[in-house]
């Protein structure tokens, strides 16, 4: 049976639950356990797949074509075990599924309610896979006292008392402000939390305060008199120059000696940090520095791109760089020419995104680097709009473009080079899809199959001409061109194993010219970067060489 670890916020969110709970499954690990990572949303969303990237950041997509919240990838990132559908929950599936239940009369005839209905679905939820890890971490979005997490916070309450004592503990963020003007850490927001927390019924068993520097003795005291908690339970968690630093810092202060104690398992195993150490010695101990624009849409919220910006740290890392990532937006080149924008960066990169504003200043940027030989990596969107470029500019289909945007205008205005995929093969079996489908969870969702054509740049950077990476997207390159755009140069350098779906093009005669369908971002890690994304950077810092 797992032990269980709920971590909850207080007094402000973003203060880094995800990261603590991340870095805390990494430490354990290092001790020799084995840790899965959940998290439980109490927005009504069934999930994040229908949020604009600028309510929530980017969609993160599991193996198994869950659309989840970006938290999931640093679990995946700082733990290495893939996440699936089962470690995700909102209170919009778990009322979903409840009224489903009433509707077929499985409650019998009784009144729902959310004591005991809703809070045993989401009990339900926690318990799946309990005989498989040592640990399960369940992270509860929000802060405590906000009105929607409170079946959440009552479920987790109730779980604690039906399992056998000391079988699961509460883990308390907050923050500790630093008053400038008293020159005070204070500690009076804390309280109030953990006393929130309390009047719920819920005792936290180990604080971790977020704060700009260290706390002091004194403090920590009066922290762990008032909140009823041990004084080496109370961790501090500073500001860090980078998240993959966690780790180490967590365990500096303590936090999986806290843990391992509060289920008093003695003695603990010594745990085995080499891997971070590694890690954070890549980081801070470049031999150089590459410049990588991001042409996107989504550029005033950098977590729209956070899977992103972390592959290429990840690999940055792995060619002992540090990559220096600057946001263009794309609408900049709607009017104004991209080459003042793009001349110094020594790589250019094109995400996915949905919709057509932005799109020609990011087919702009997809030709700047063809005719610059920049290195270009384009994911997703950022691979269909180097294939409108080339079969505009280069195979002389002056009007192609992607049913996606006639279908947003309402009329016809270009040659559909890319179109809205209507079926596939997903295992033995075939999706079908129309486009008035709704959208939350239609799109081809998850990991699939990809052949790679030998010889080709792709095939050199994966080391292998078969692969497996996720999808999400609902509009596809059609293949009735491929035979035009390979003559003008194109290559198409991945395929479905059926045949039918590109999935990577290529630029023969350009130093490193890649599109991918997939989202190779969000299967990279720091102590194993994706392949794509470390020739990538491989490619710049060749560039800035040159330079």
């Amino acid at each position: 049976m797992a032990r269980y670890i709920f971590i909850t916020g207080g007094v402000v969110s973003s203060l880094g639950k995800g990261l603590a709970s991340a870095a805390l499954g990494a430490l354990l690990q290092a001790r020799g356990f084995s840790v899965r990572l959940r998290k439980l949303d109490p927005y009504l969303n069934v999930d994040p797949g229908t949020m604009s990237p600028f309510e929530h950041g980017e969609v993160f997509v599991t193996d198994d074509g869950a659309e989840t919240d970006l938290d999931l990838g640093h679990y995946e990132r700082f733990t290495g075990v893939a996440a699936r559908k089962t470690d995700s929950i909102s209170s919009g599936r778990v009322y979903s599924t409840v009224l489903e239940k009433e509707r077929r009369g499985d409650y019998l005839g009784k009144t729902i309610q959310v004591i005991p209905h809703v809070t045993n679905e989401i009990k339900d939820f926690i318990d799946i896979g309990d005989d498989e890890v040592d640990f399960m971490l369940c992270e509860i979005g929000g802060t405590v006292g906000d009105i929607e997490g409170l079946p959440f916070f009552e479920a987790i309450r109730q779980f604690s008392q039906d399992k056998p004592r000391g079988q699961c503990i509460f883990m308390h963020l907050t923050l500790l402000p630093f008053v400038k003007a008293s020159g005070e850490l204070k500690t009076k927001p804390t309280q109030h939390s953990v006393k929130e927390l309390r009047s719920i019924g819920i005792a936290p068993d180990i604080l971790v305060c977020r704060s700009e520097g260290p706390i002091p003795a004194k403090e920590r005291e009066k922290l762990a008199l008032f909140c009823n908690v041990r004084p080496d339970s109370v961790i501090a968690a500073q500001d860090l120059k980078s998240i993959y630093e966690a780790p180490l810092a967590y365990h500096r202060e303590g936090l999986d000696q806290a843990v391992l104690d509060a289920f008093q398992i003695t003695p603990a195993p010594k745990p085995n940090l080499s891997r971070w150490e590694d890690v954070a010695d890549r980081i801070y101990n470049p031999e150089g520095e590459v410049k990588v624009a991001i042409v996107g849409k989504y550029t005033q919220l950098e977590d729209a791109y956070k899977s992103i910006a972390e592959a290429l740290t990840h690999g940055g890392m792995a060619n002992r760089v540090k990559v220096k990532v600057e946001w263009v937006d794309a609408e900049i080149f709607d009017s104004e020419d991209a080459g003042p924008h793009l001349e110094g960066f020594h790589a250019i990169l094109v995400p996915g995104g949905f919709g057509e504003r932005g799109t020609e200043g990011k087919i702009k940027a997809a030709k700047y680097a063809r005719e610059h030989k920049v290195p270009y990596l384009g994911i997703c969107l950022g691979m269909q709009m180097a294939v409108i470029e080339a079969a505009r500019n280069v195979a002389g289909l002056k009007t192609a473009g992607s049913e996606e945007f006639d279908h947003e205008a309402g009329k016809k205005r270009f040659e559909p080079v890319v179109y809205h995929l209507k079926e596939w093969v997903q295992g033995n079996h075939k999706v079908a899809r129309k486009v008035d489908d709704d959208k939350g969870g239609t799109m081809r969702l998850g990991a699939y199959d990809a052949t790679l054509v030998e010889g080709s740049r792709v095939a050199e950077a994966y080391g292998t001409t078969t692969i497996d990476e996720r999808h999400r997207h609902r509009y596809e390159v059609d293949i009735a061109y491929k035979e035009q755009l390979e003559k003008a140069g194109l290559k198409f350098s991945g395929m479905s194993p059926d045949g039918k779906l590109p999935e990577i093009v290529e630029w023969s005669d350009h130093p490193w010219f890649i599109g991918v369908q997939f989202h190779p971002e969000l299967k990279s890690k720091p102590f194993d970067p994706h392949p794509l994304f470390k020739d990538f950077v491989r490619a710049a810092k060749d560039v800035s060489r040159l330079v």
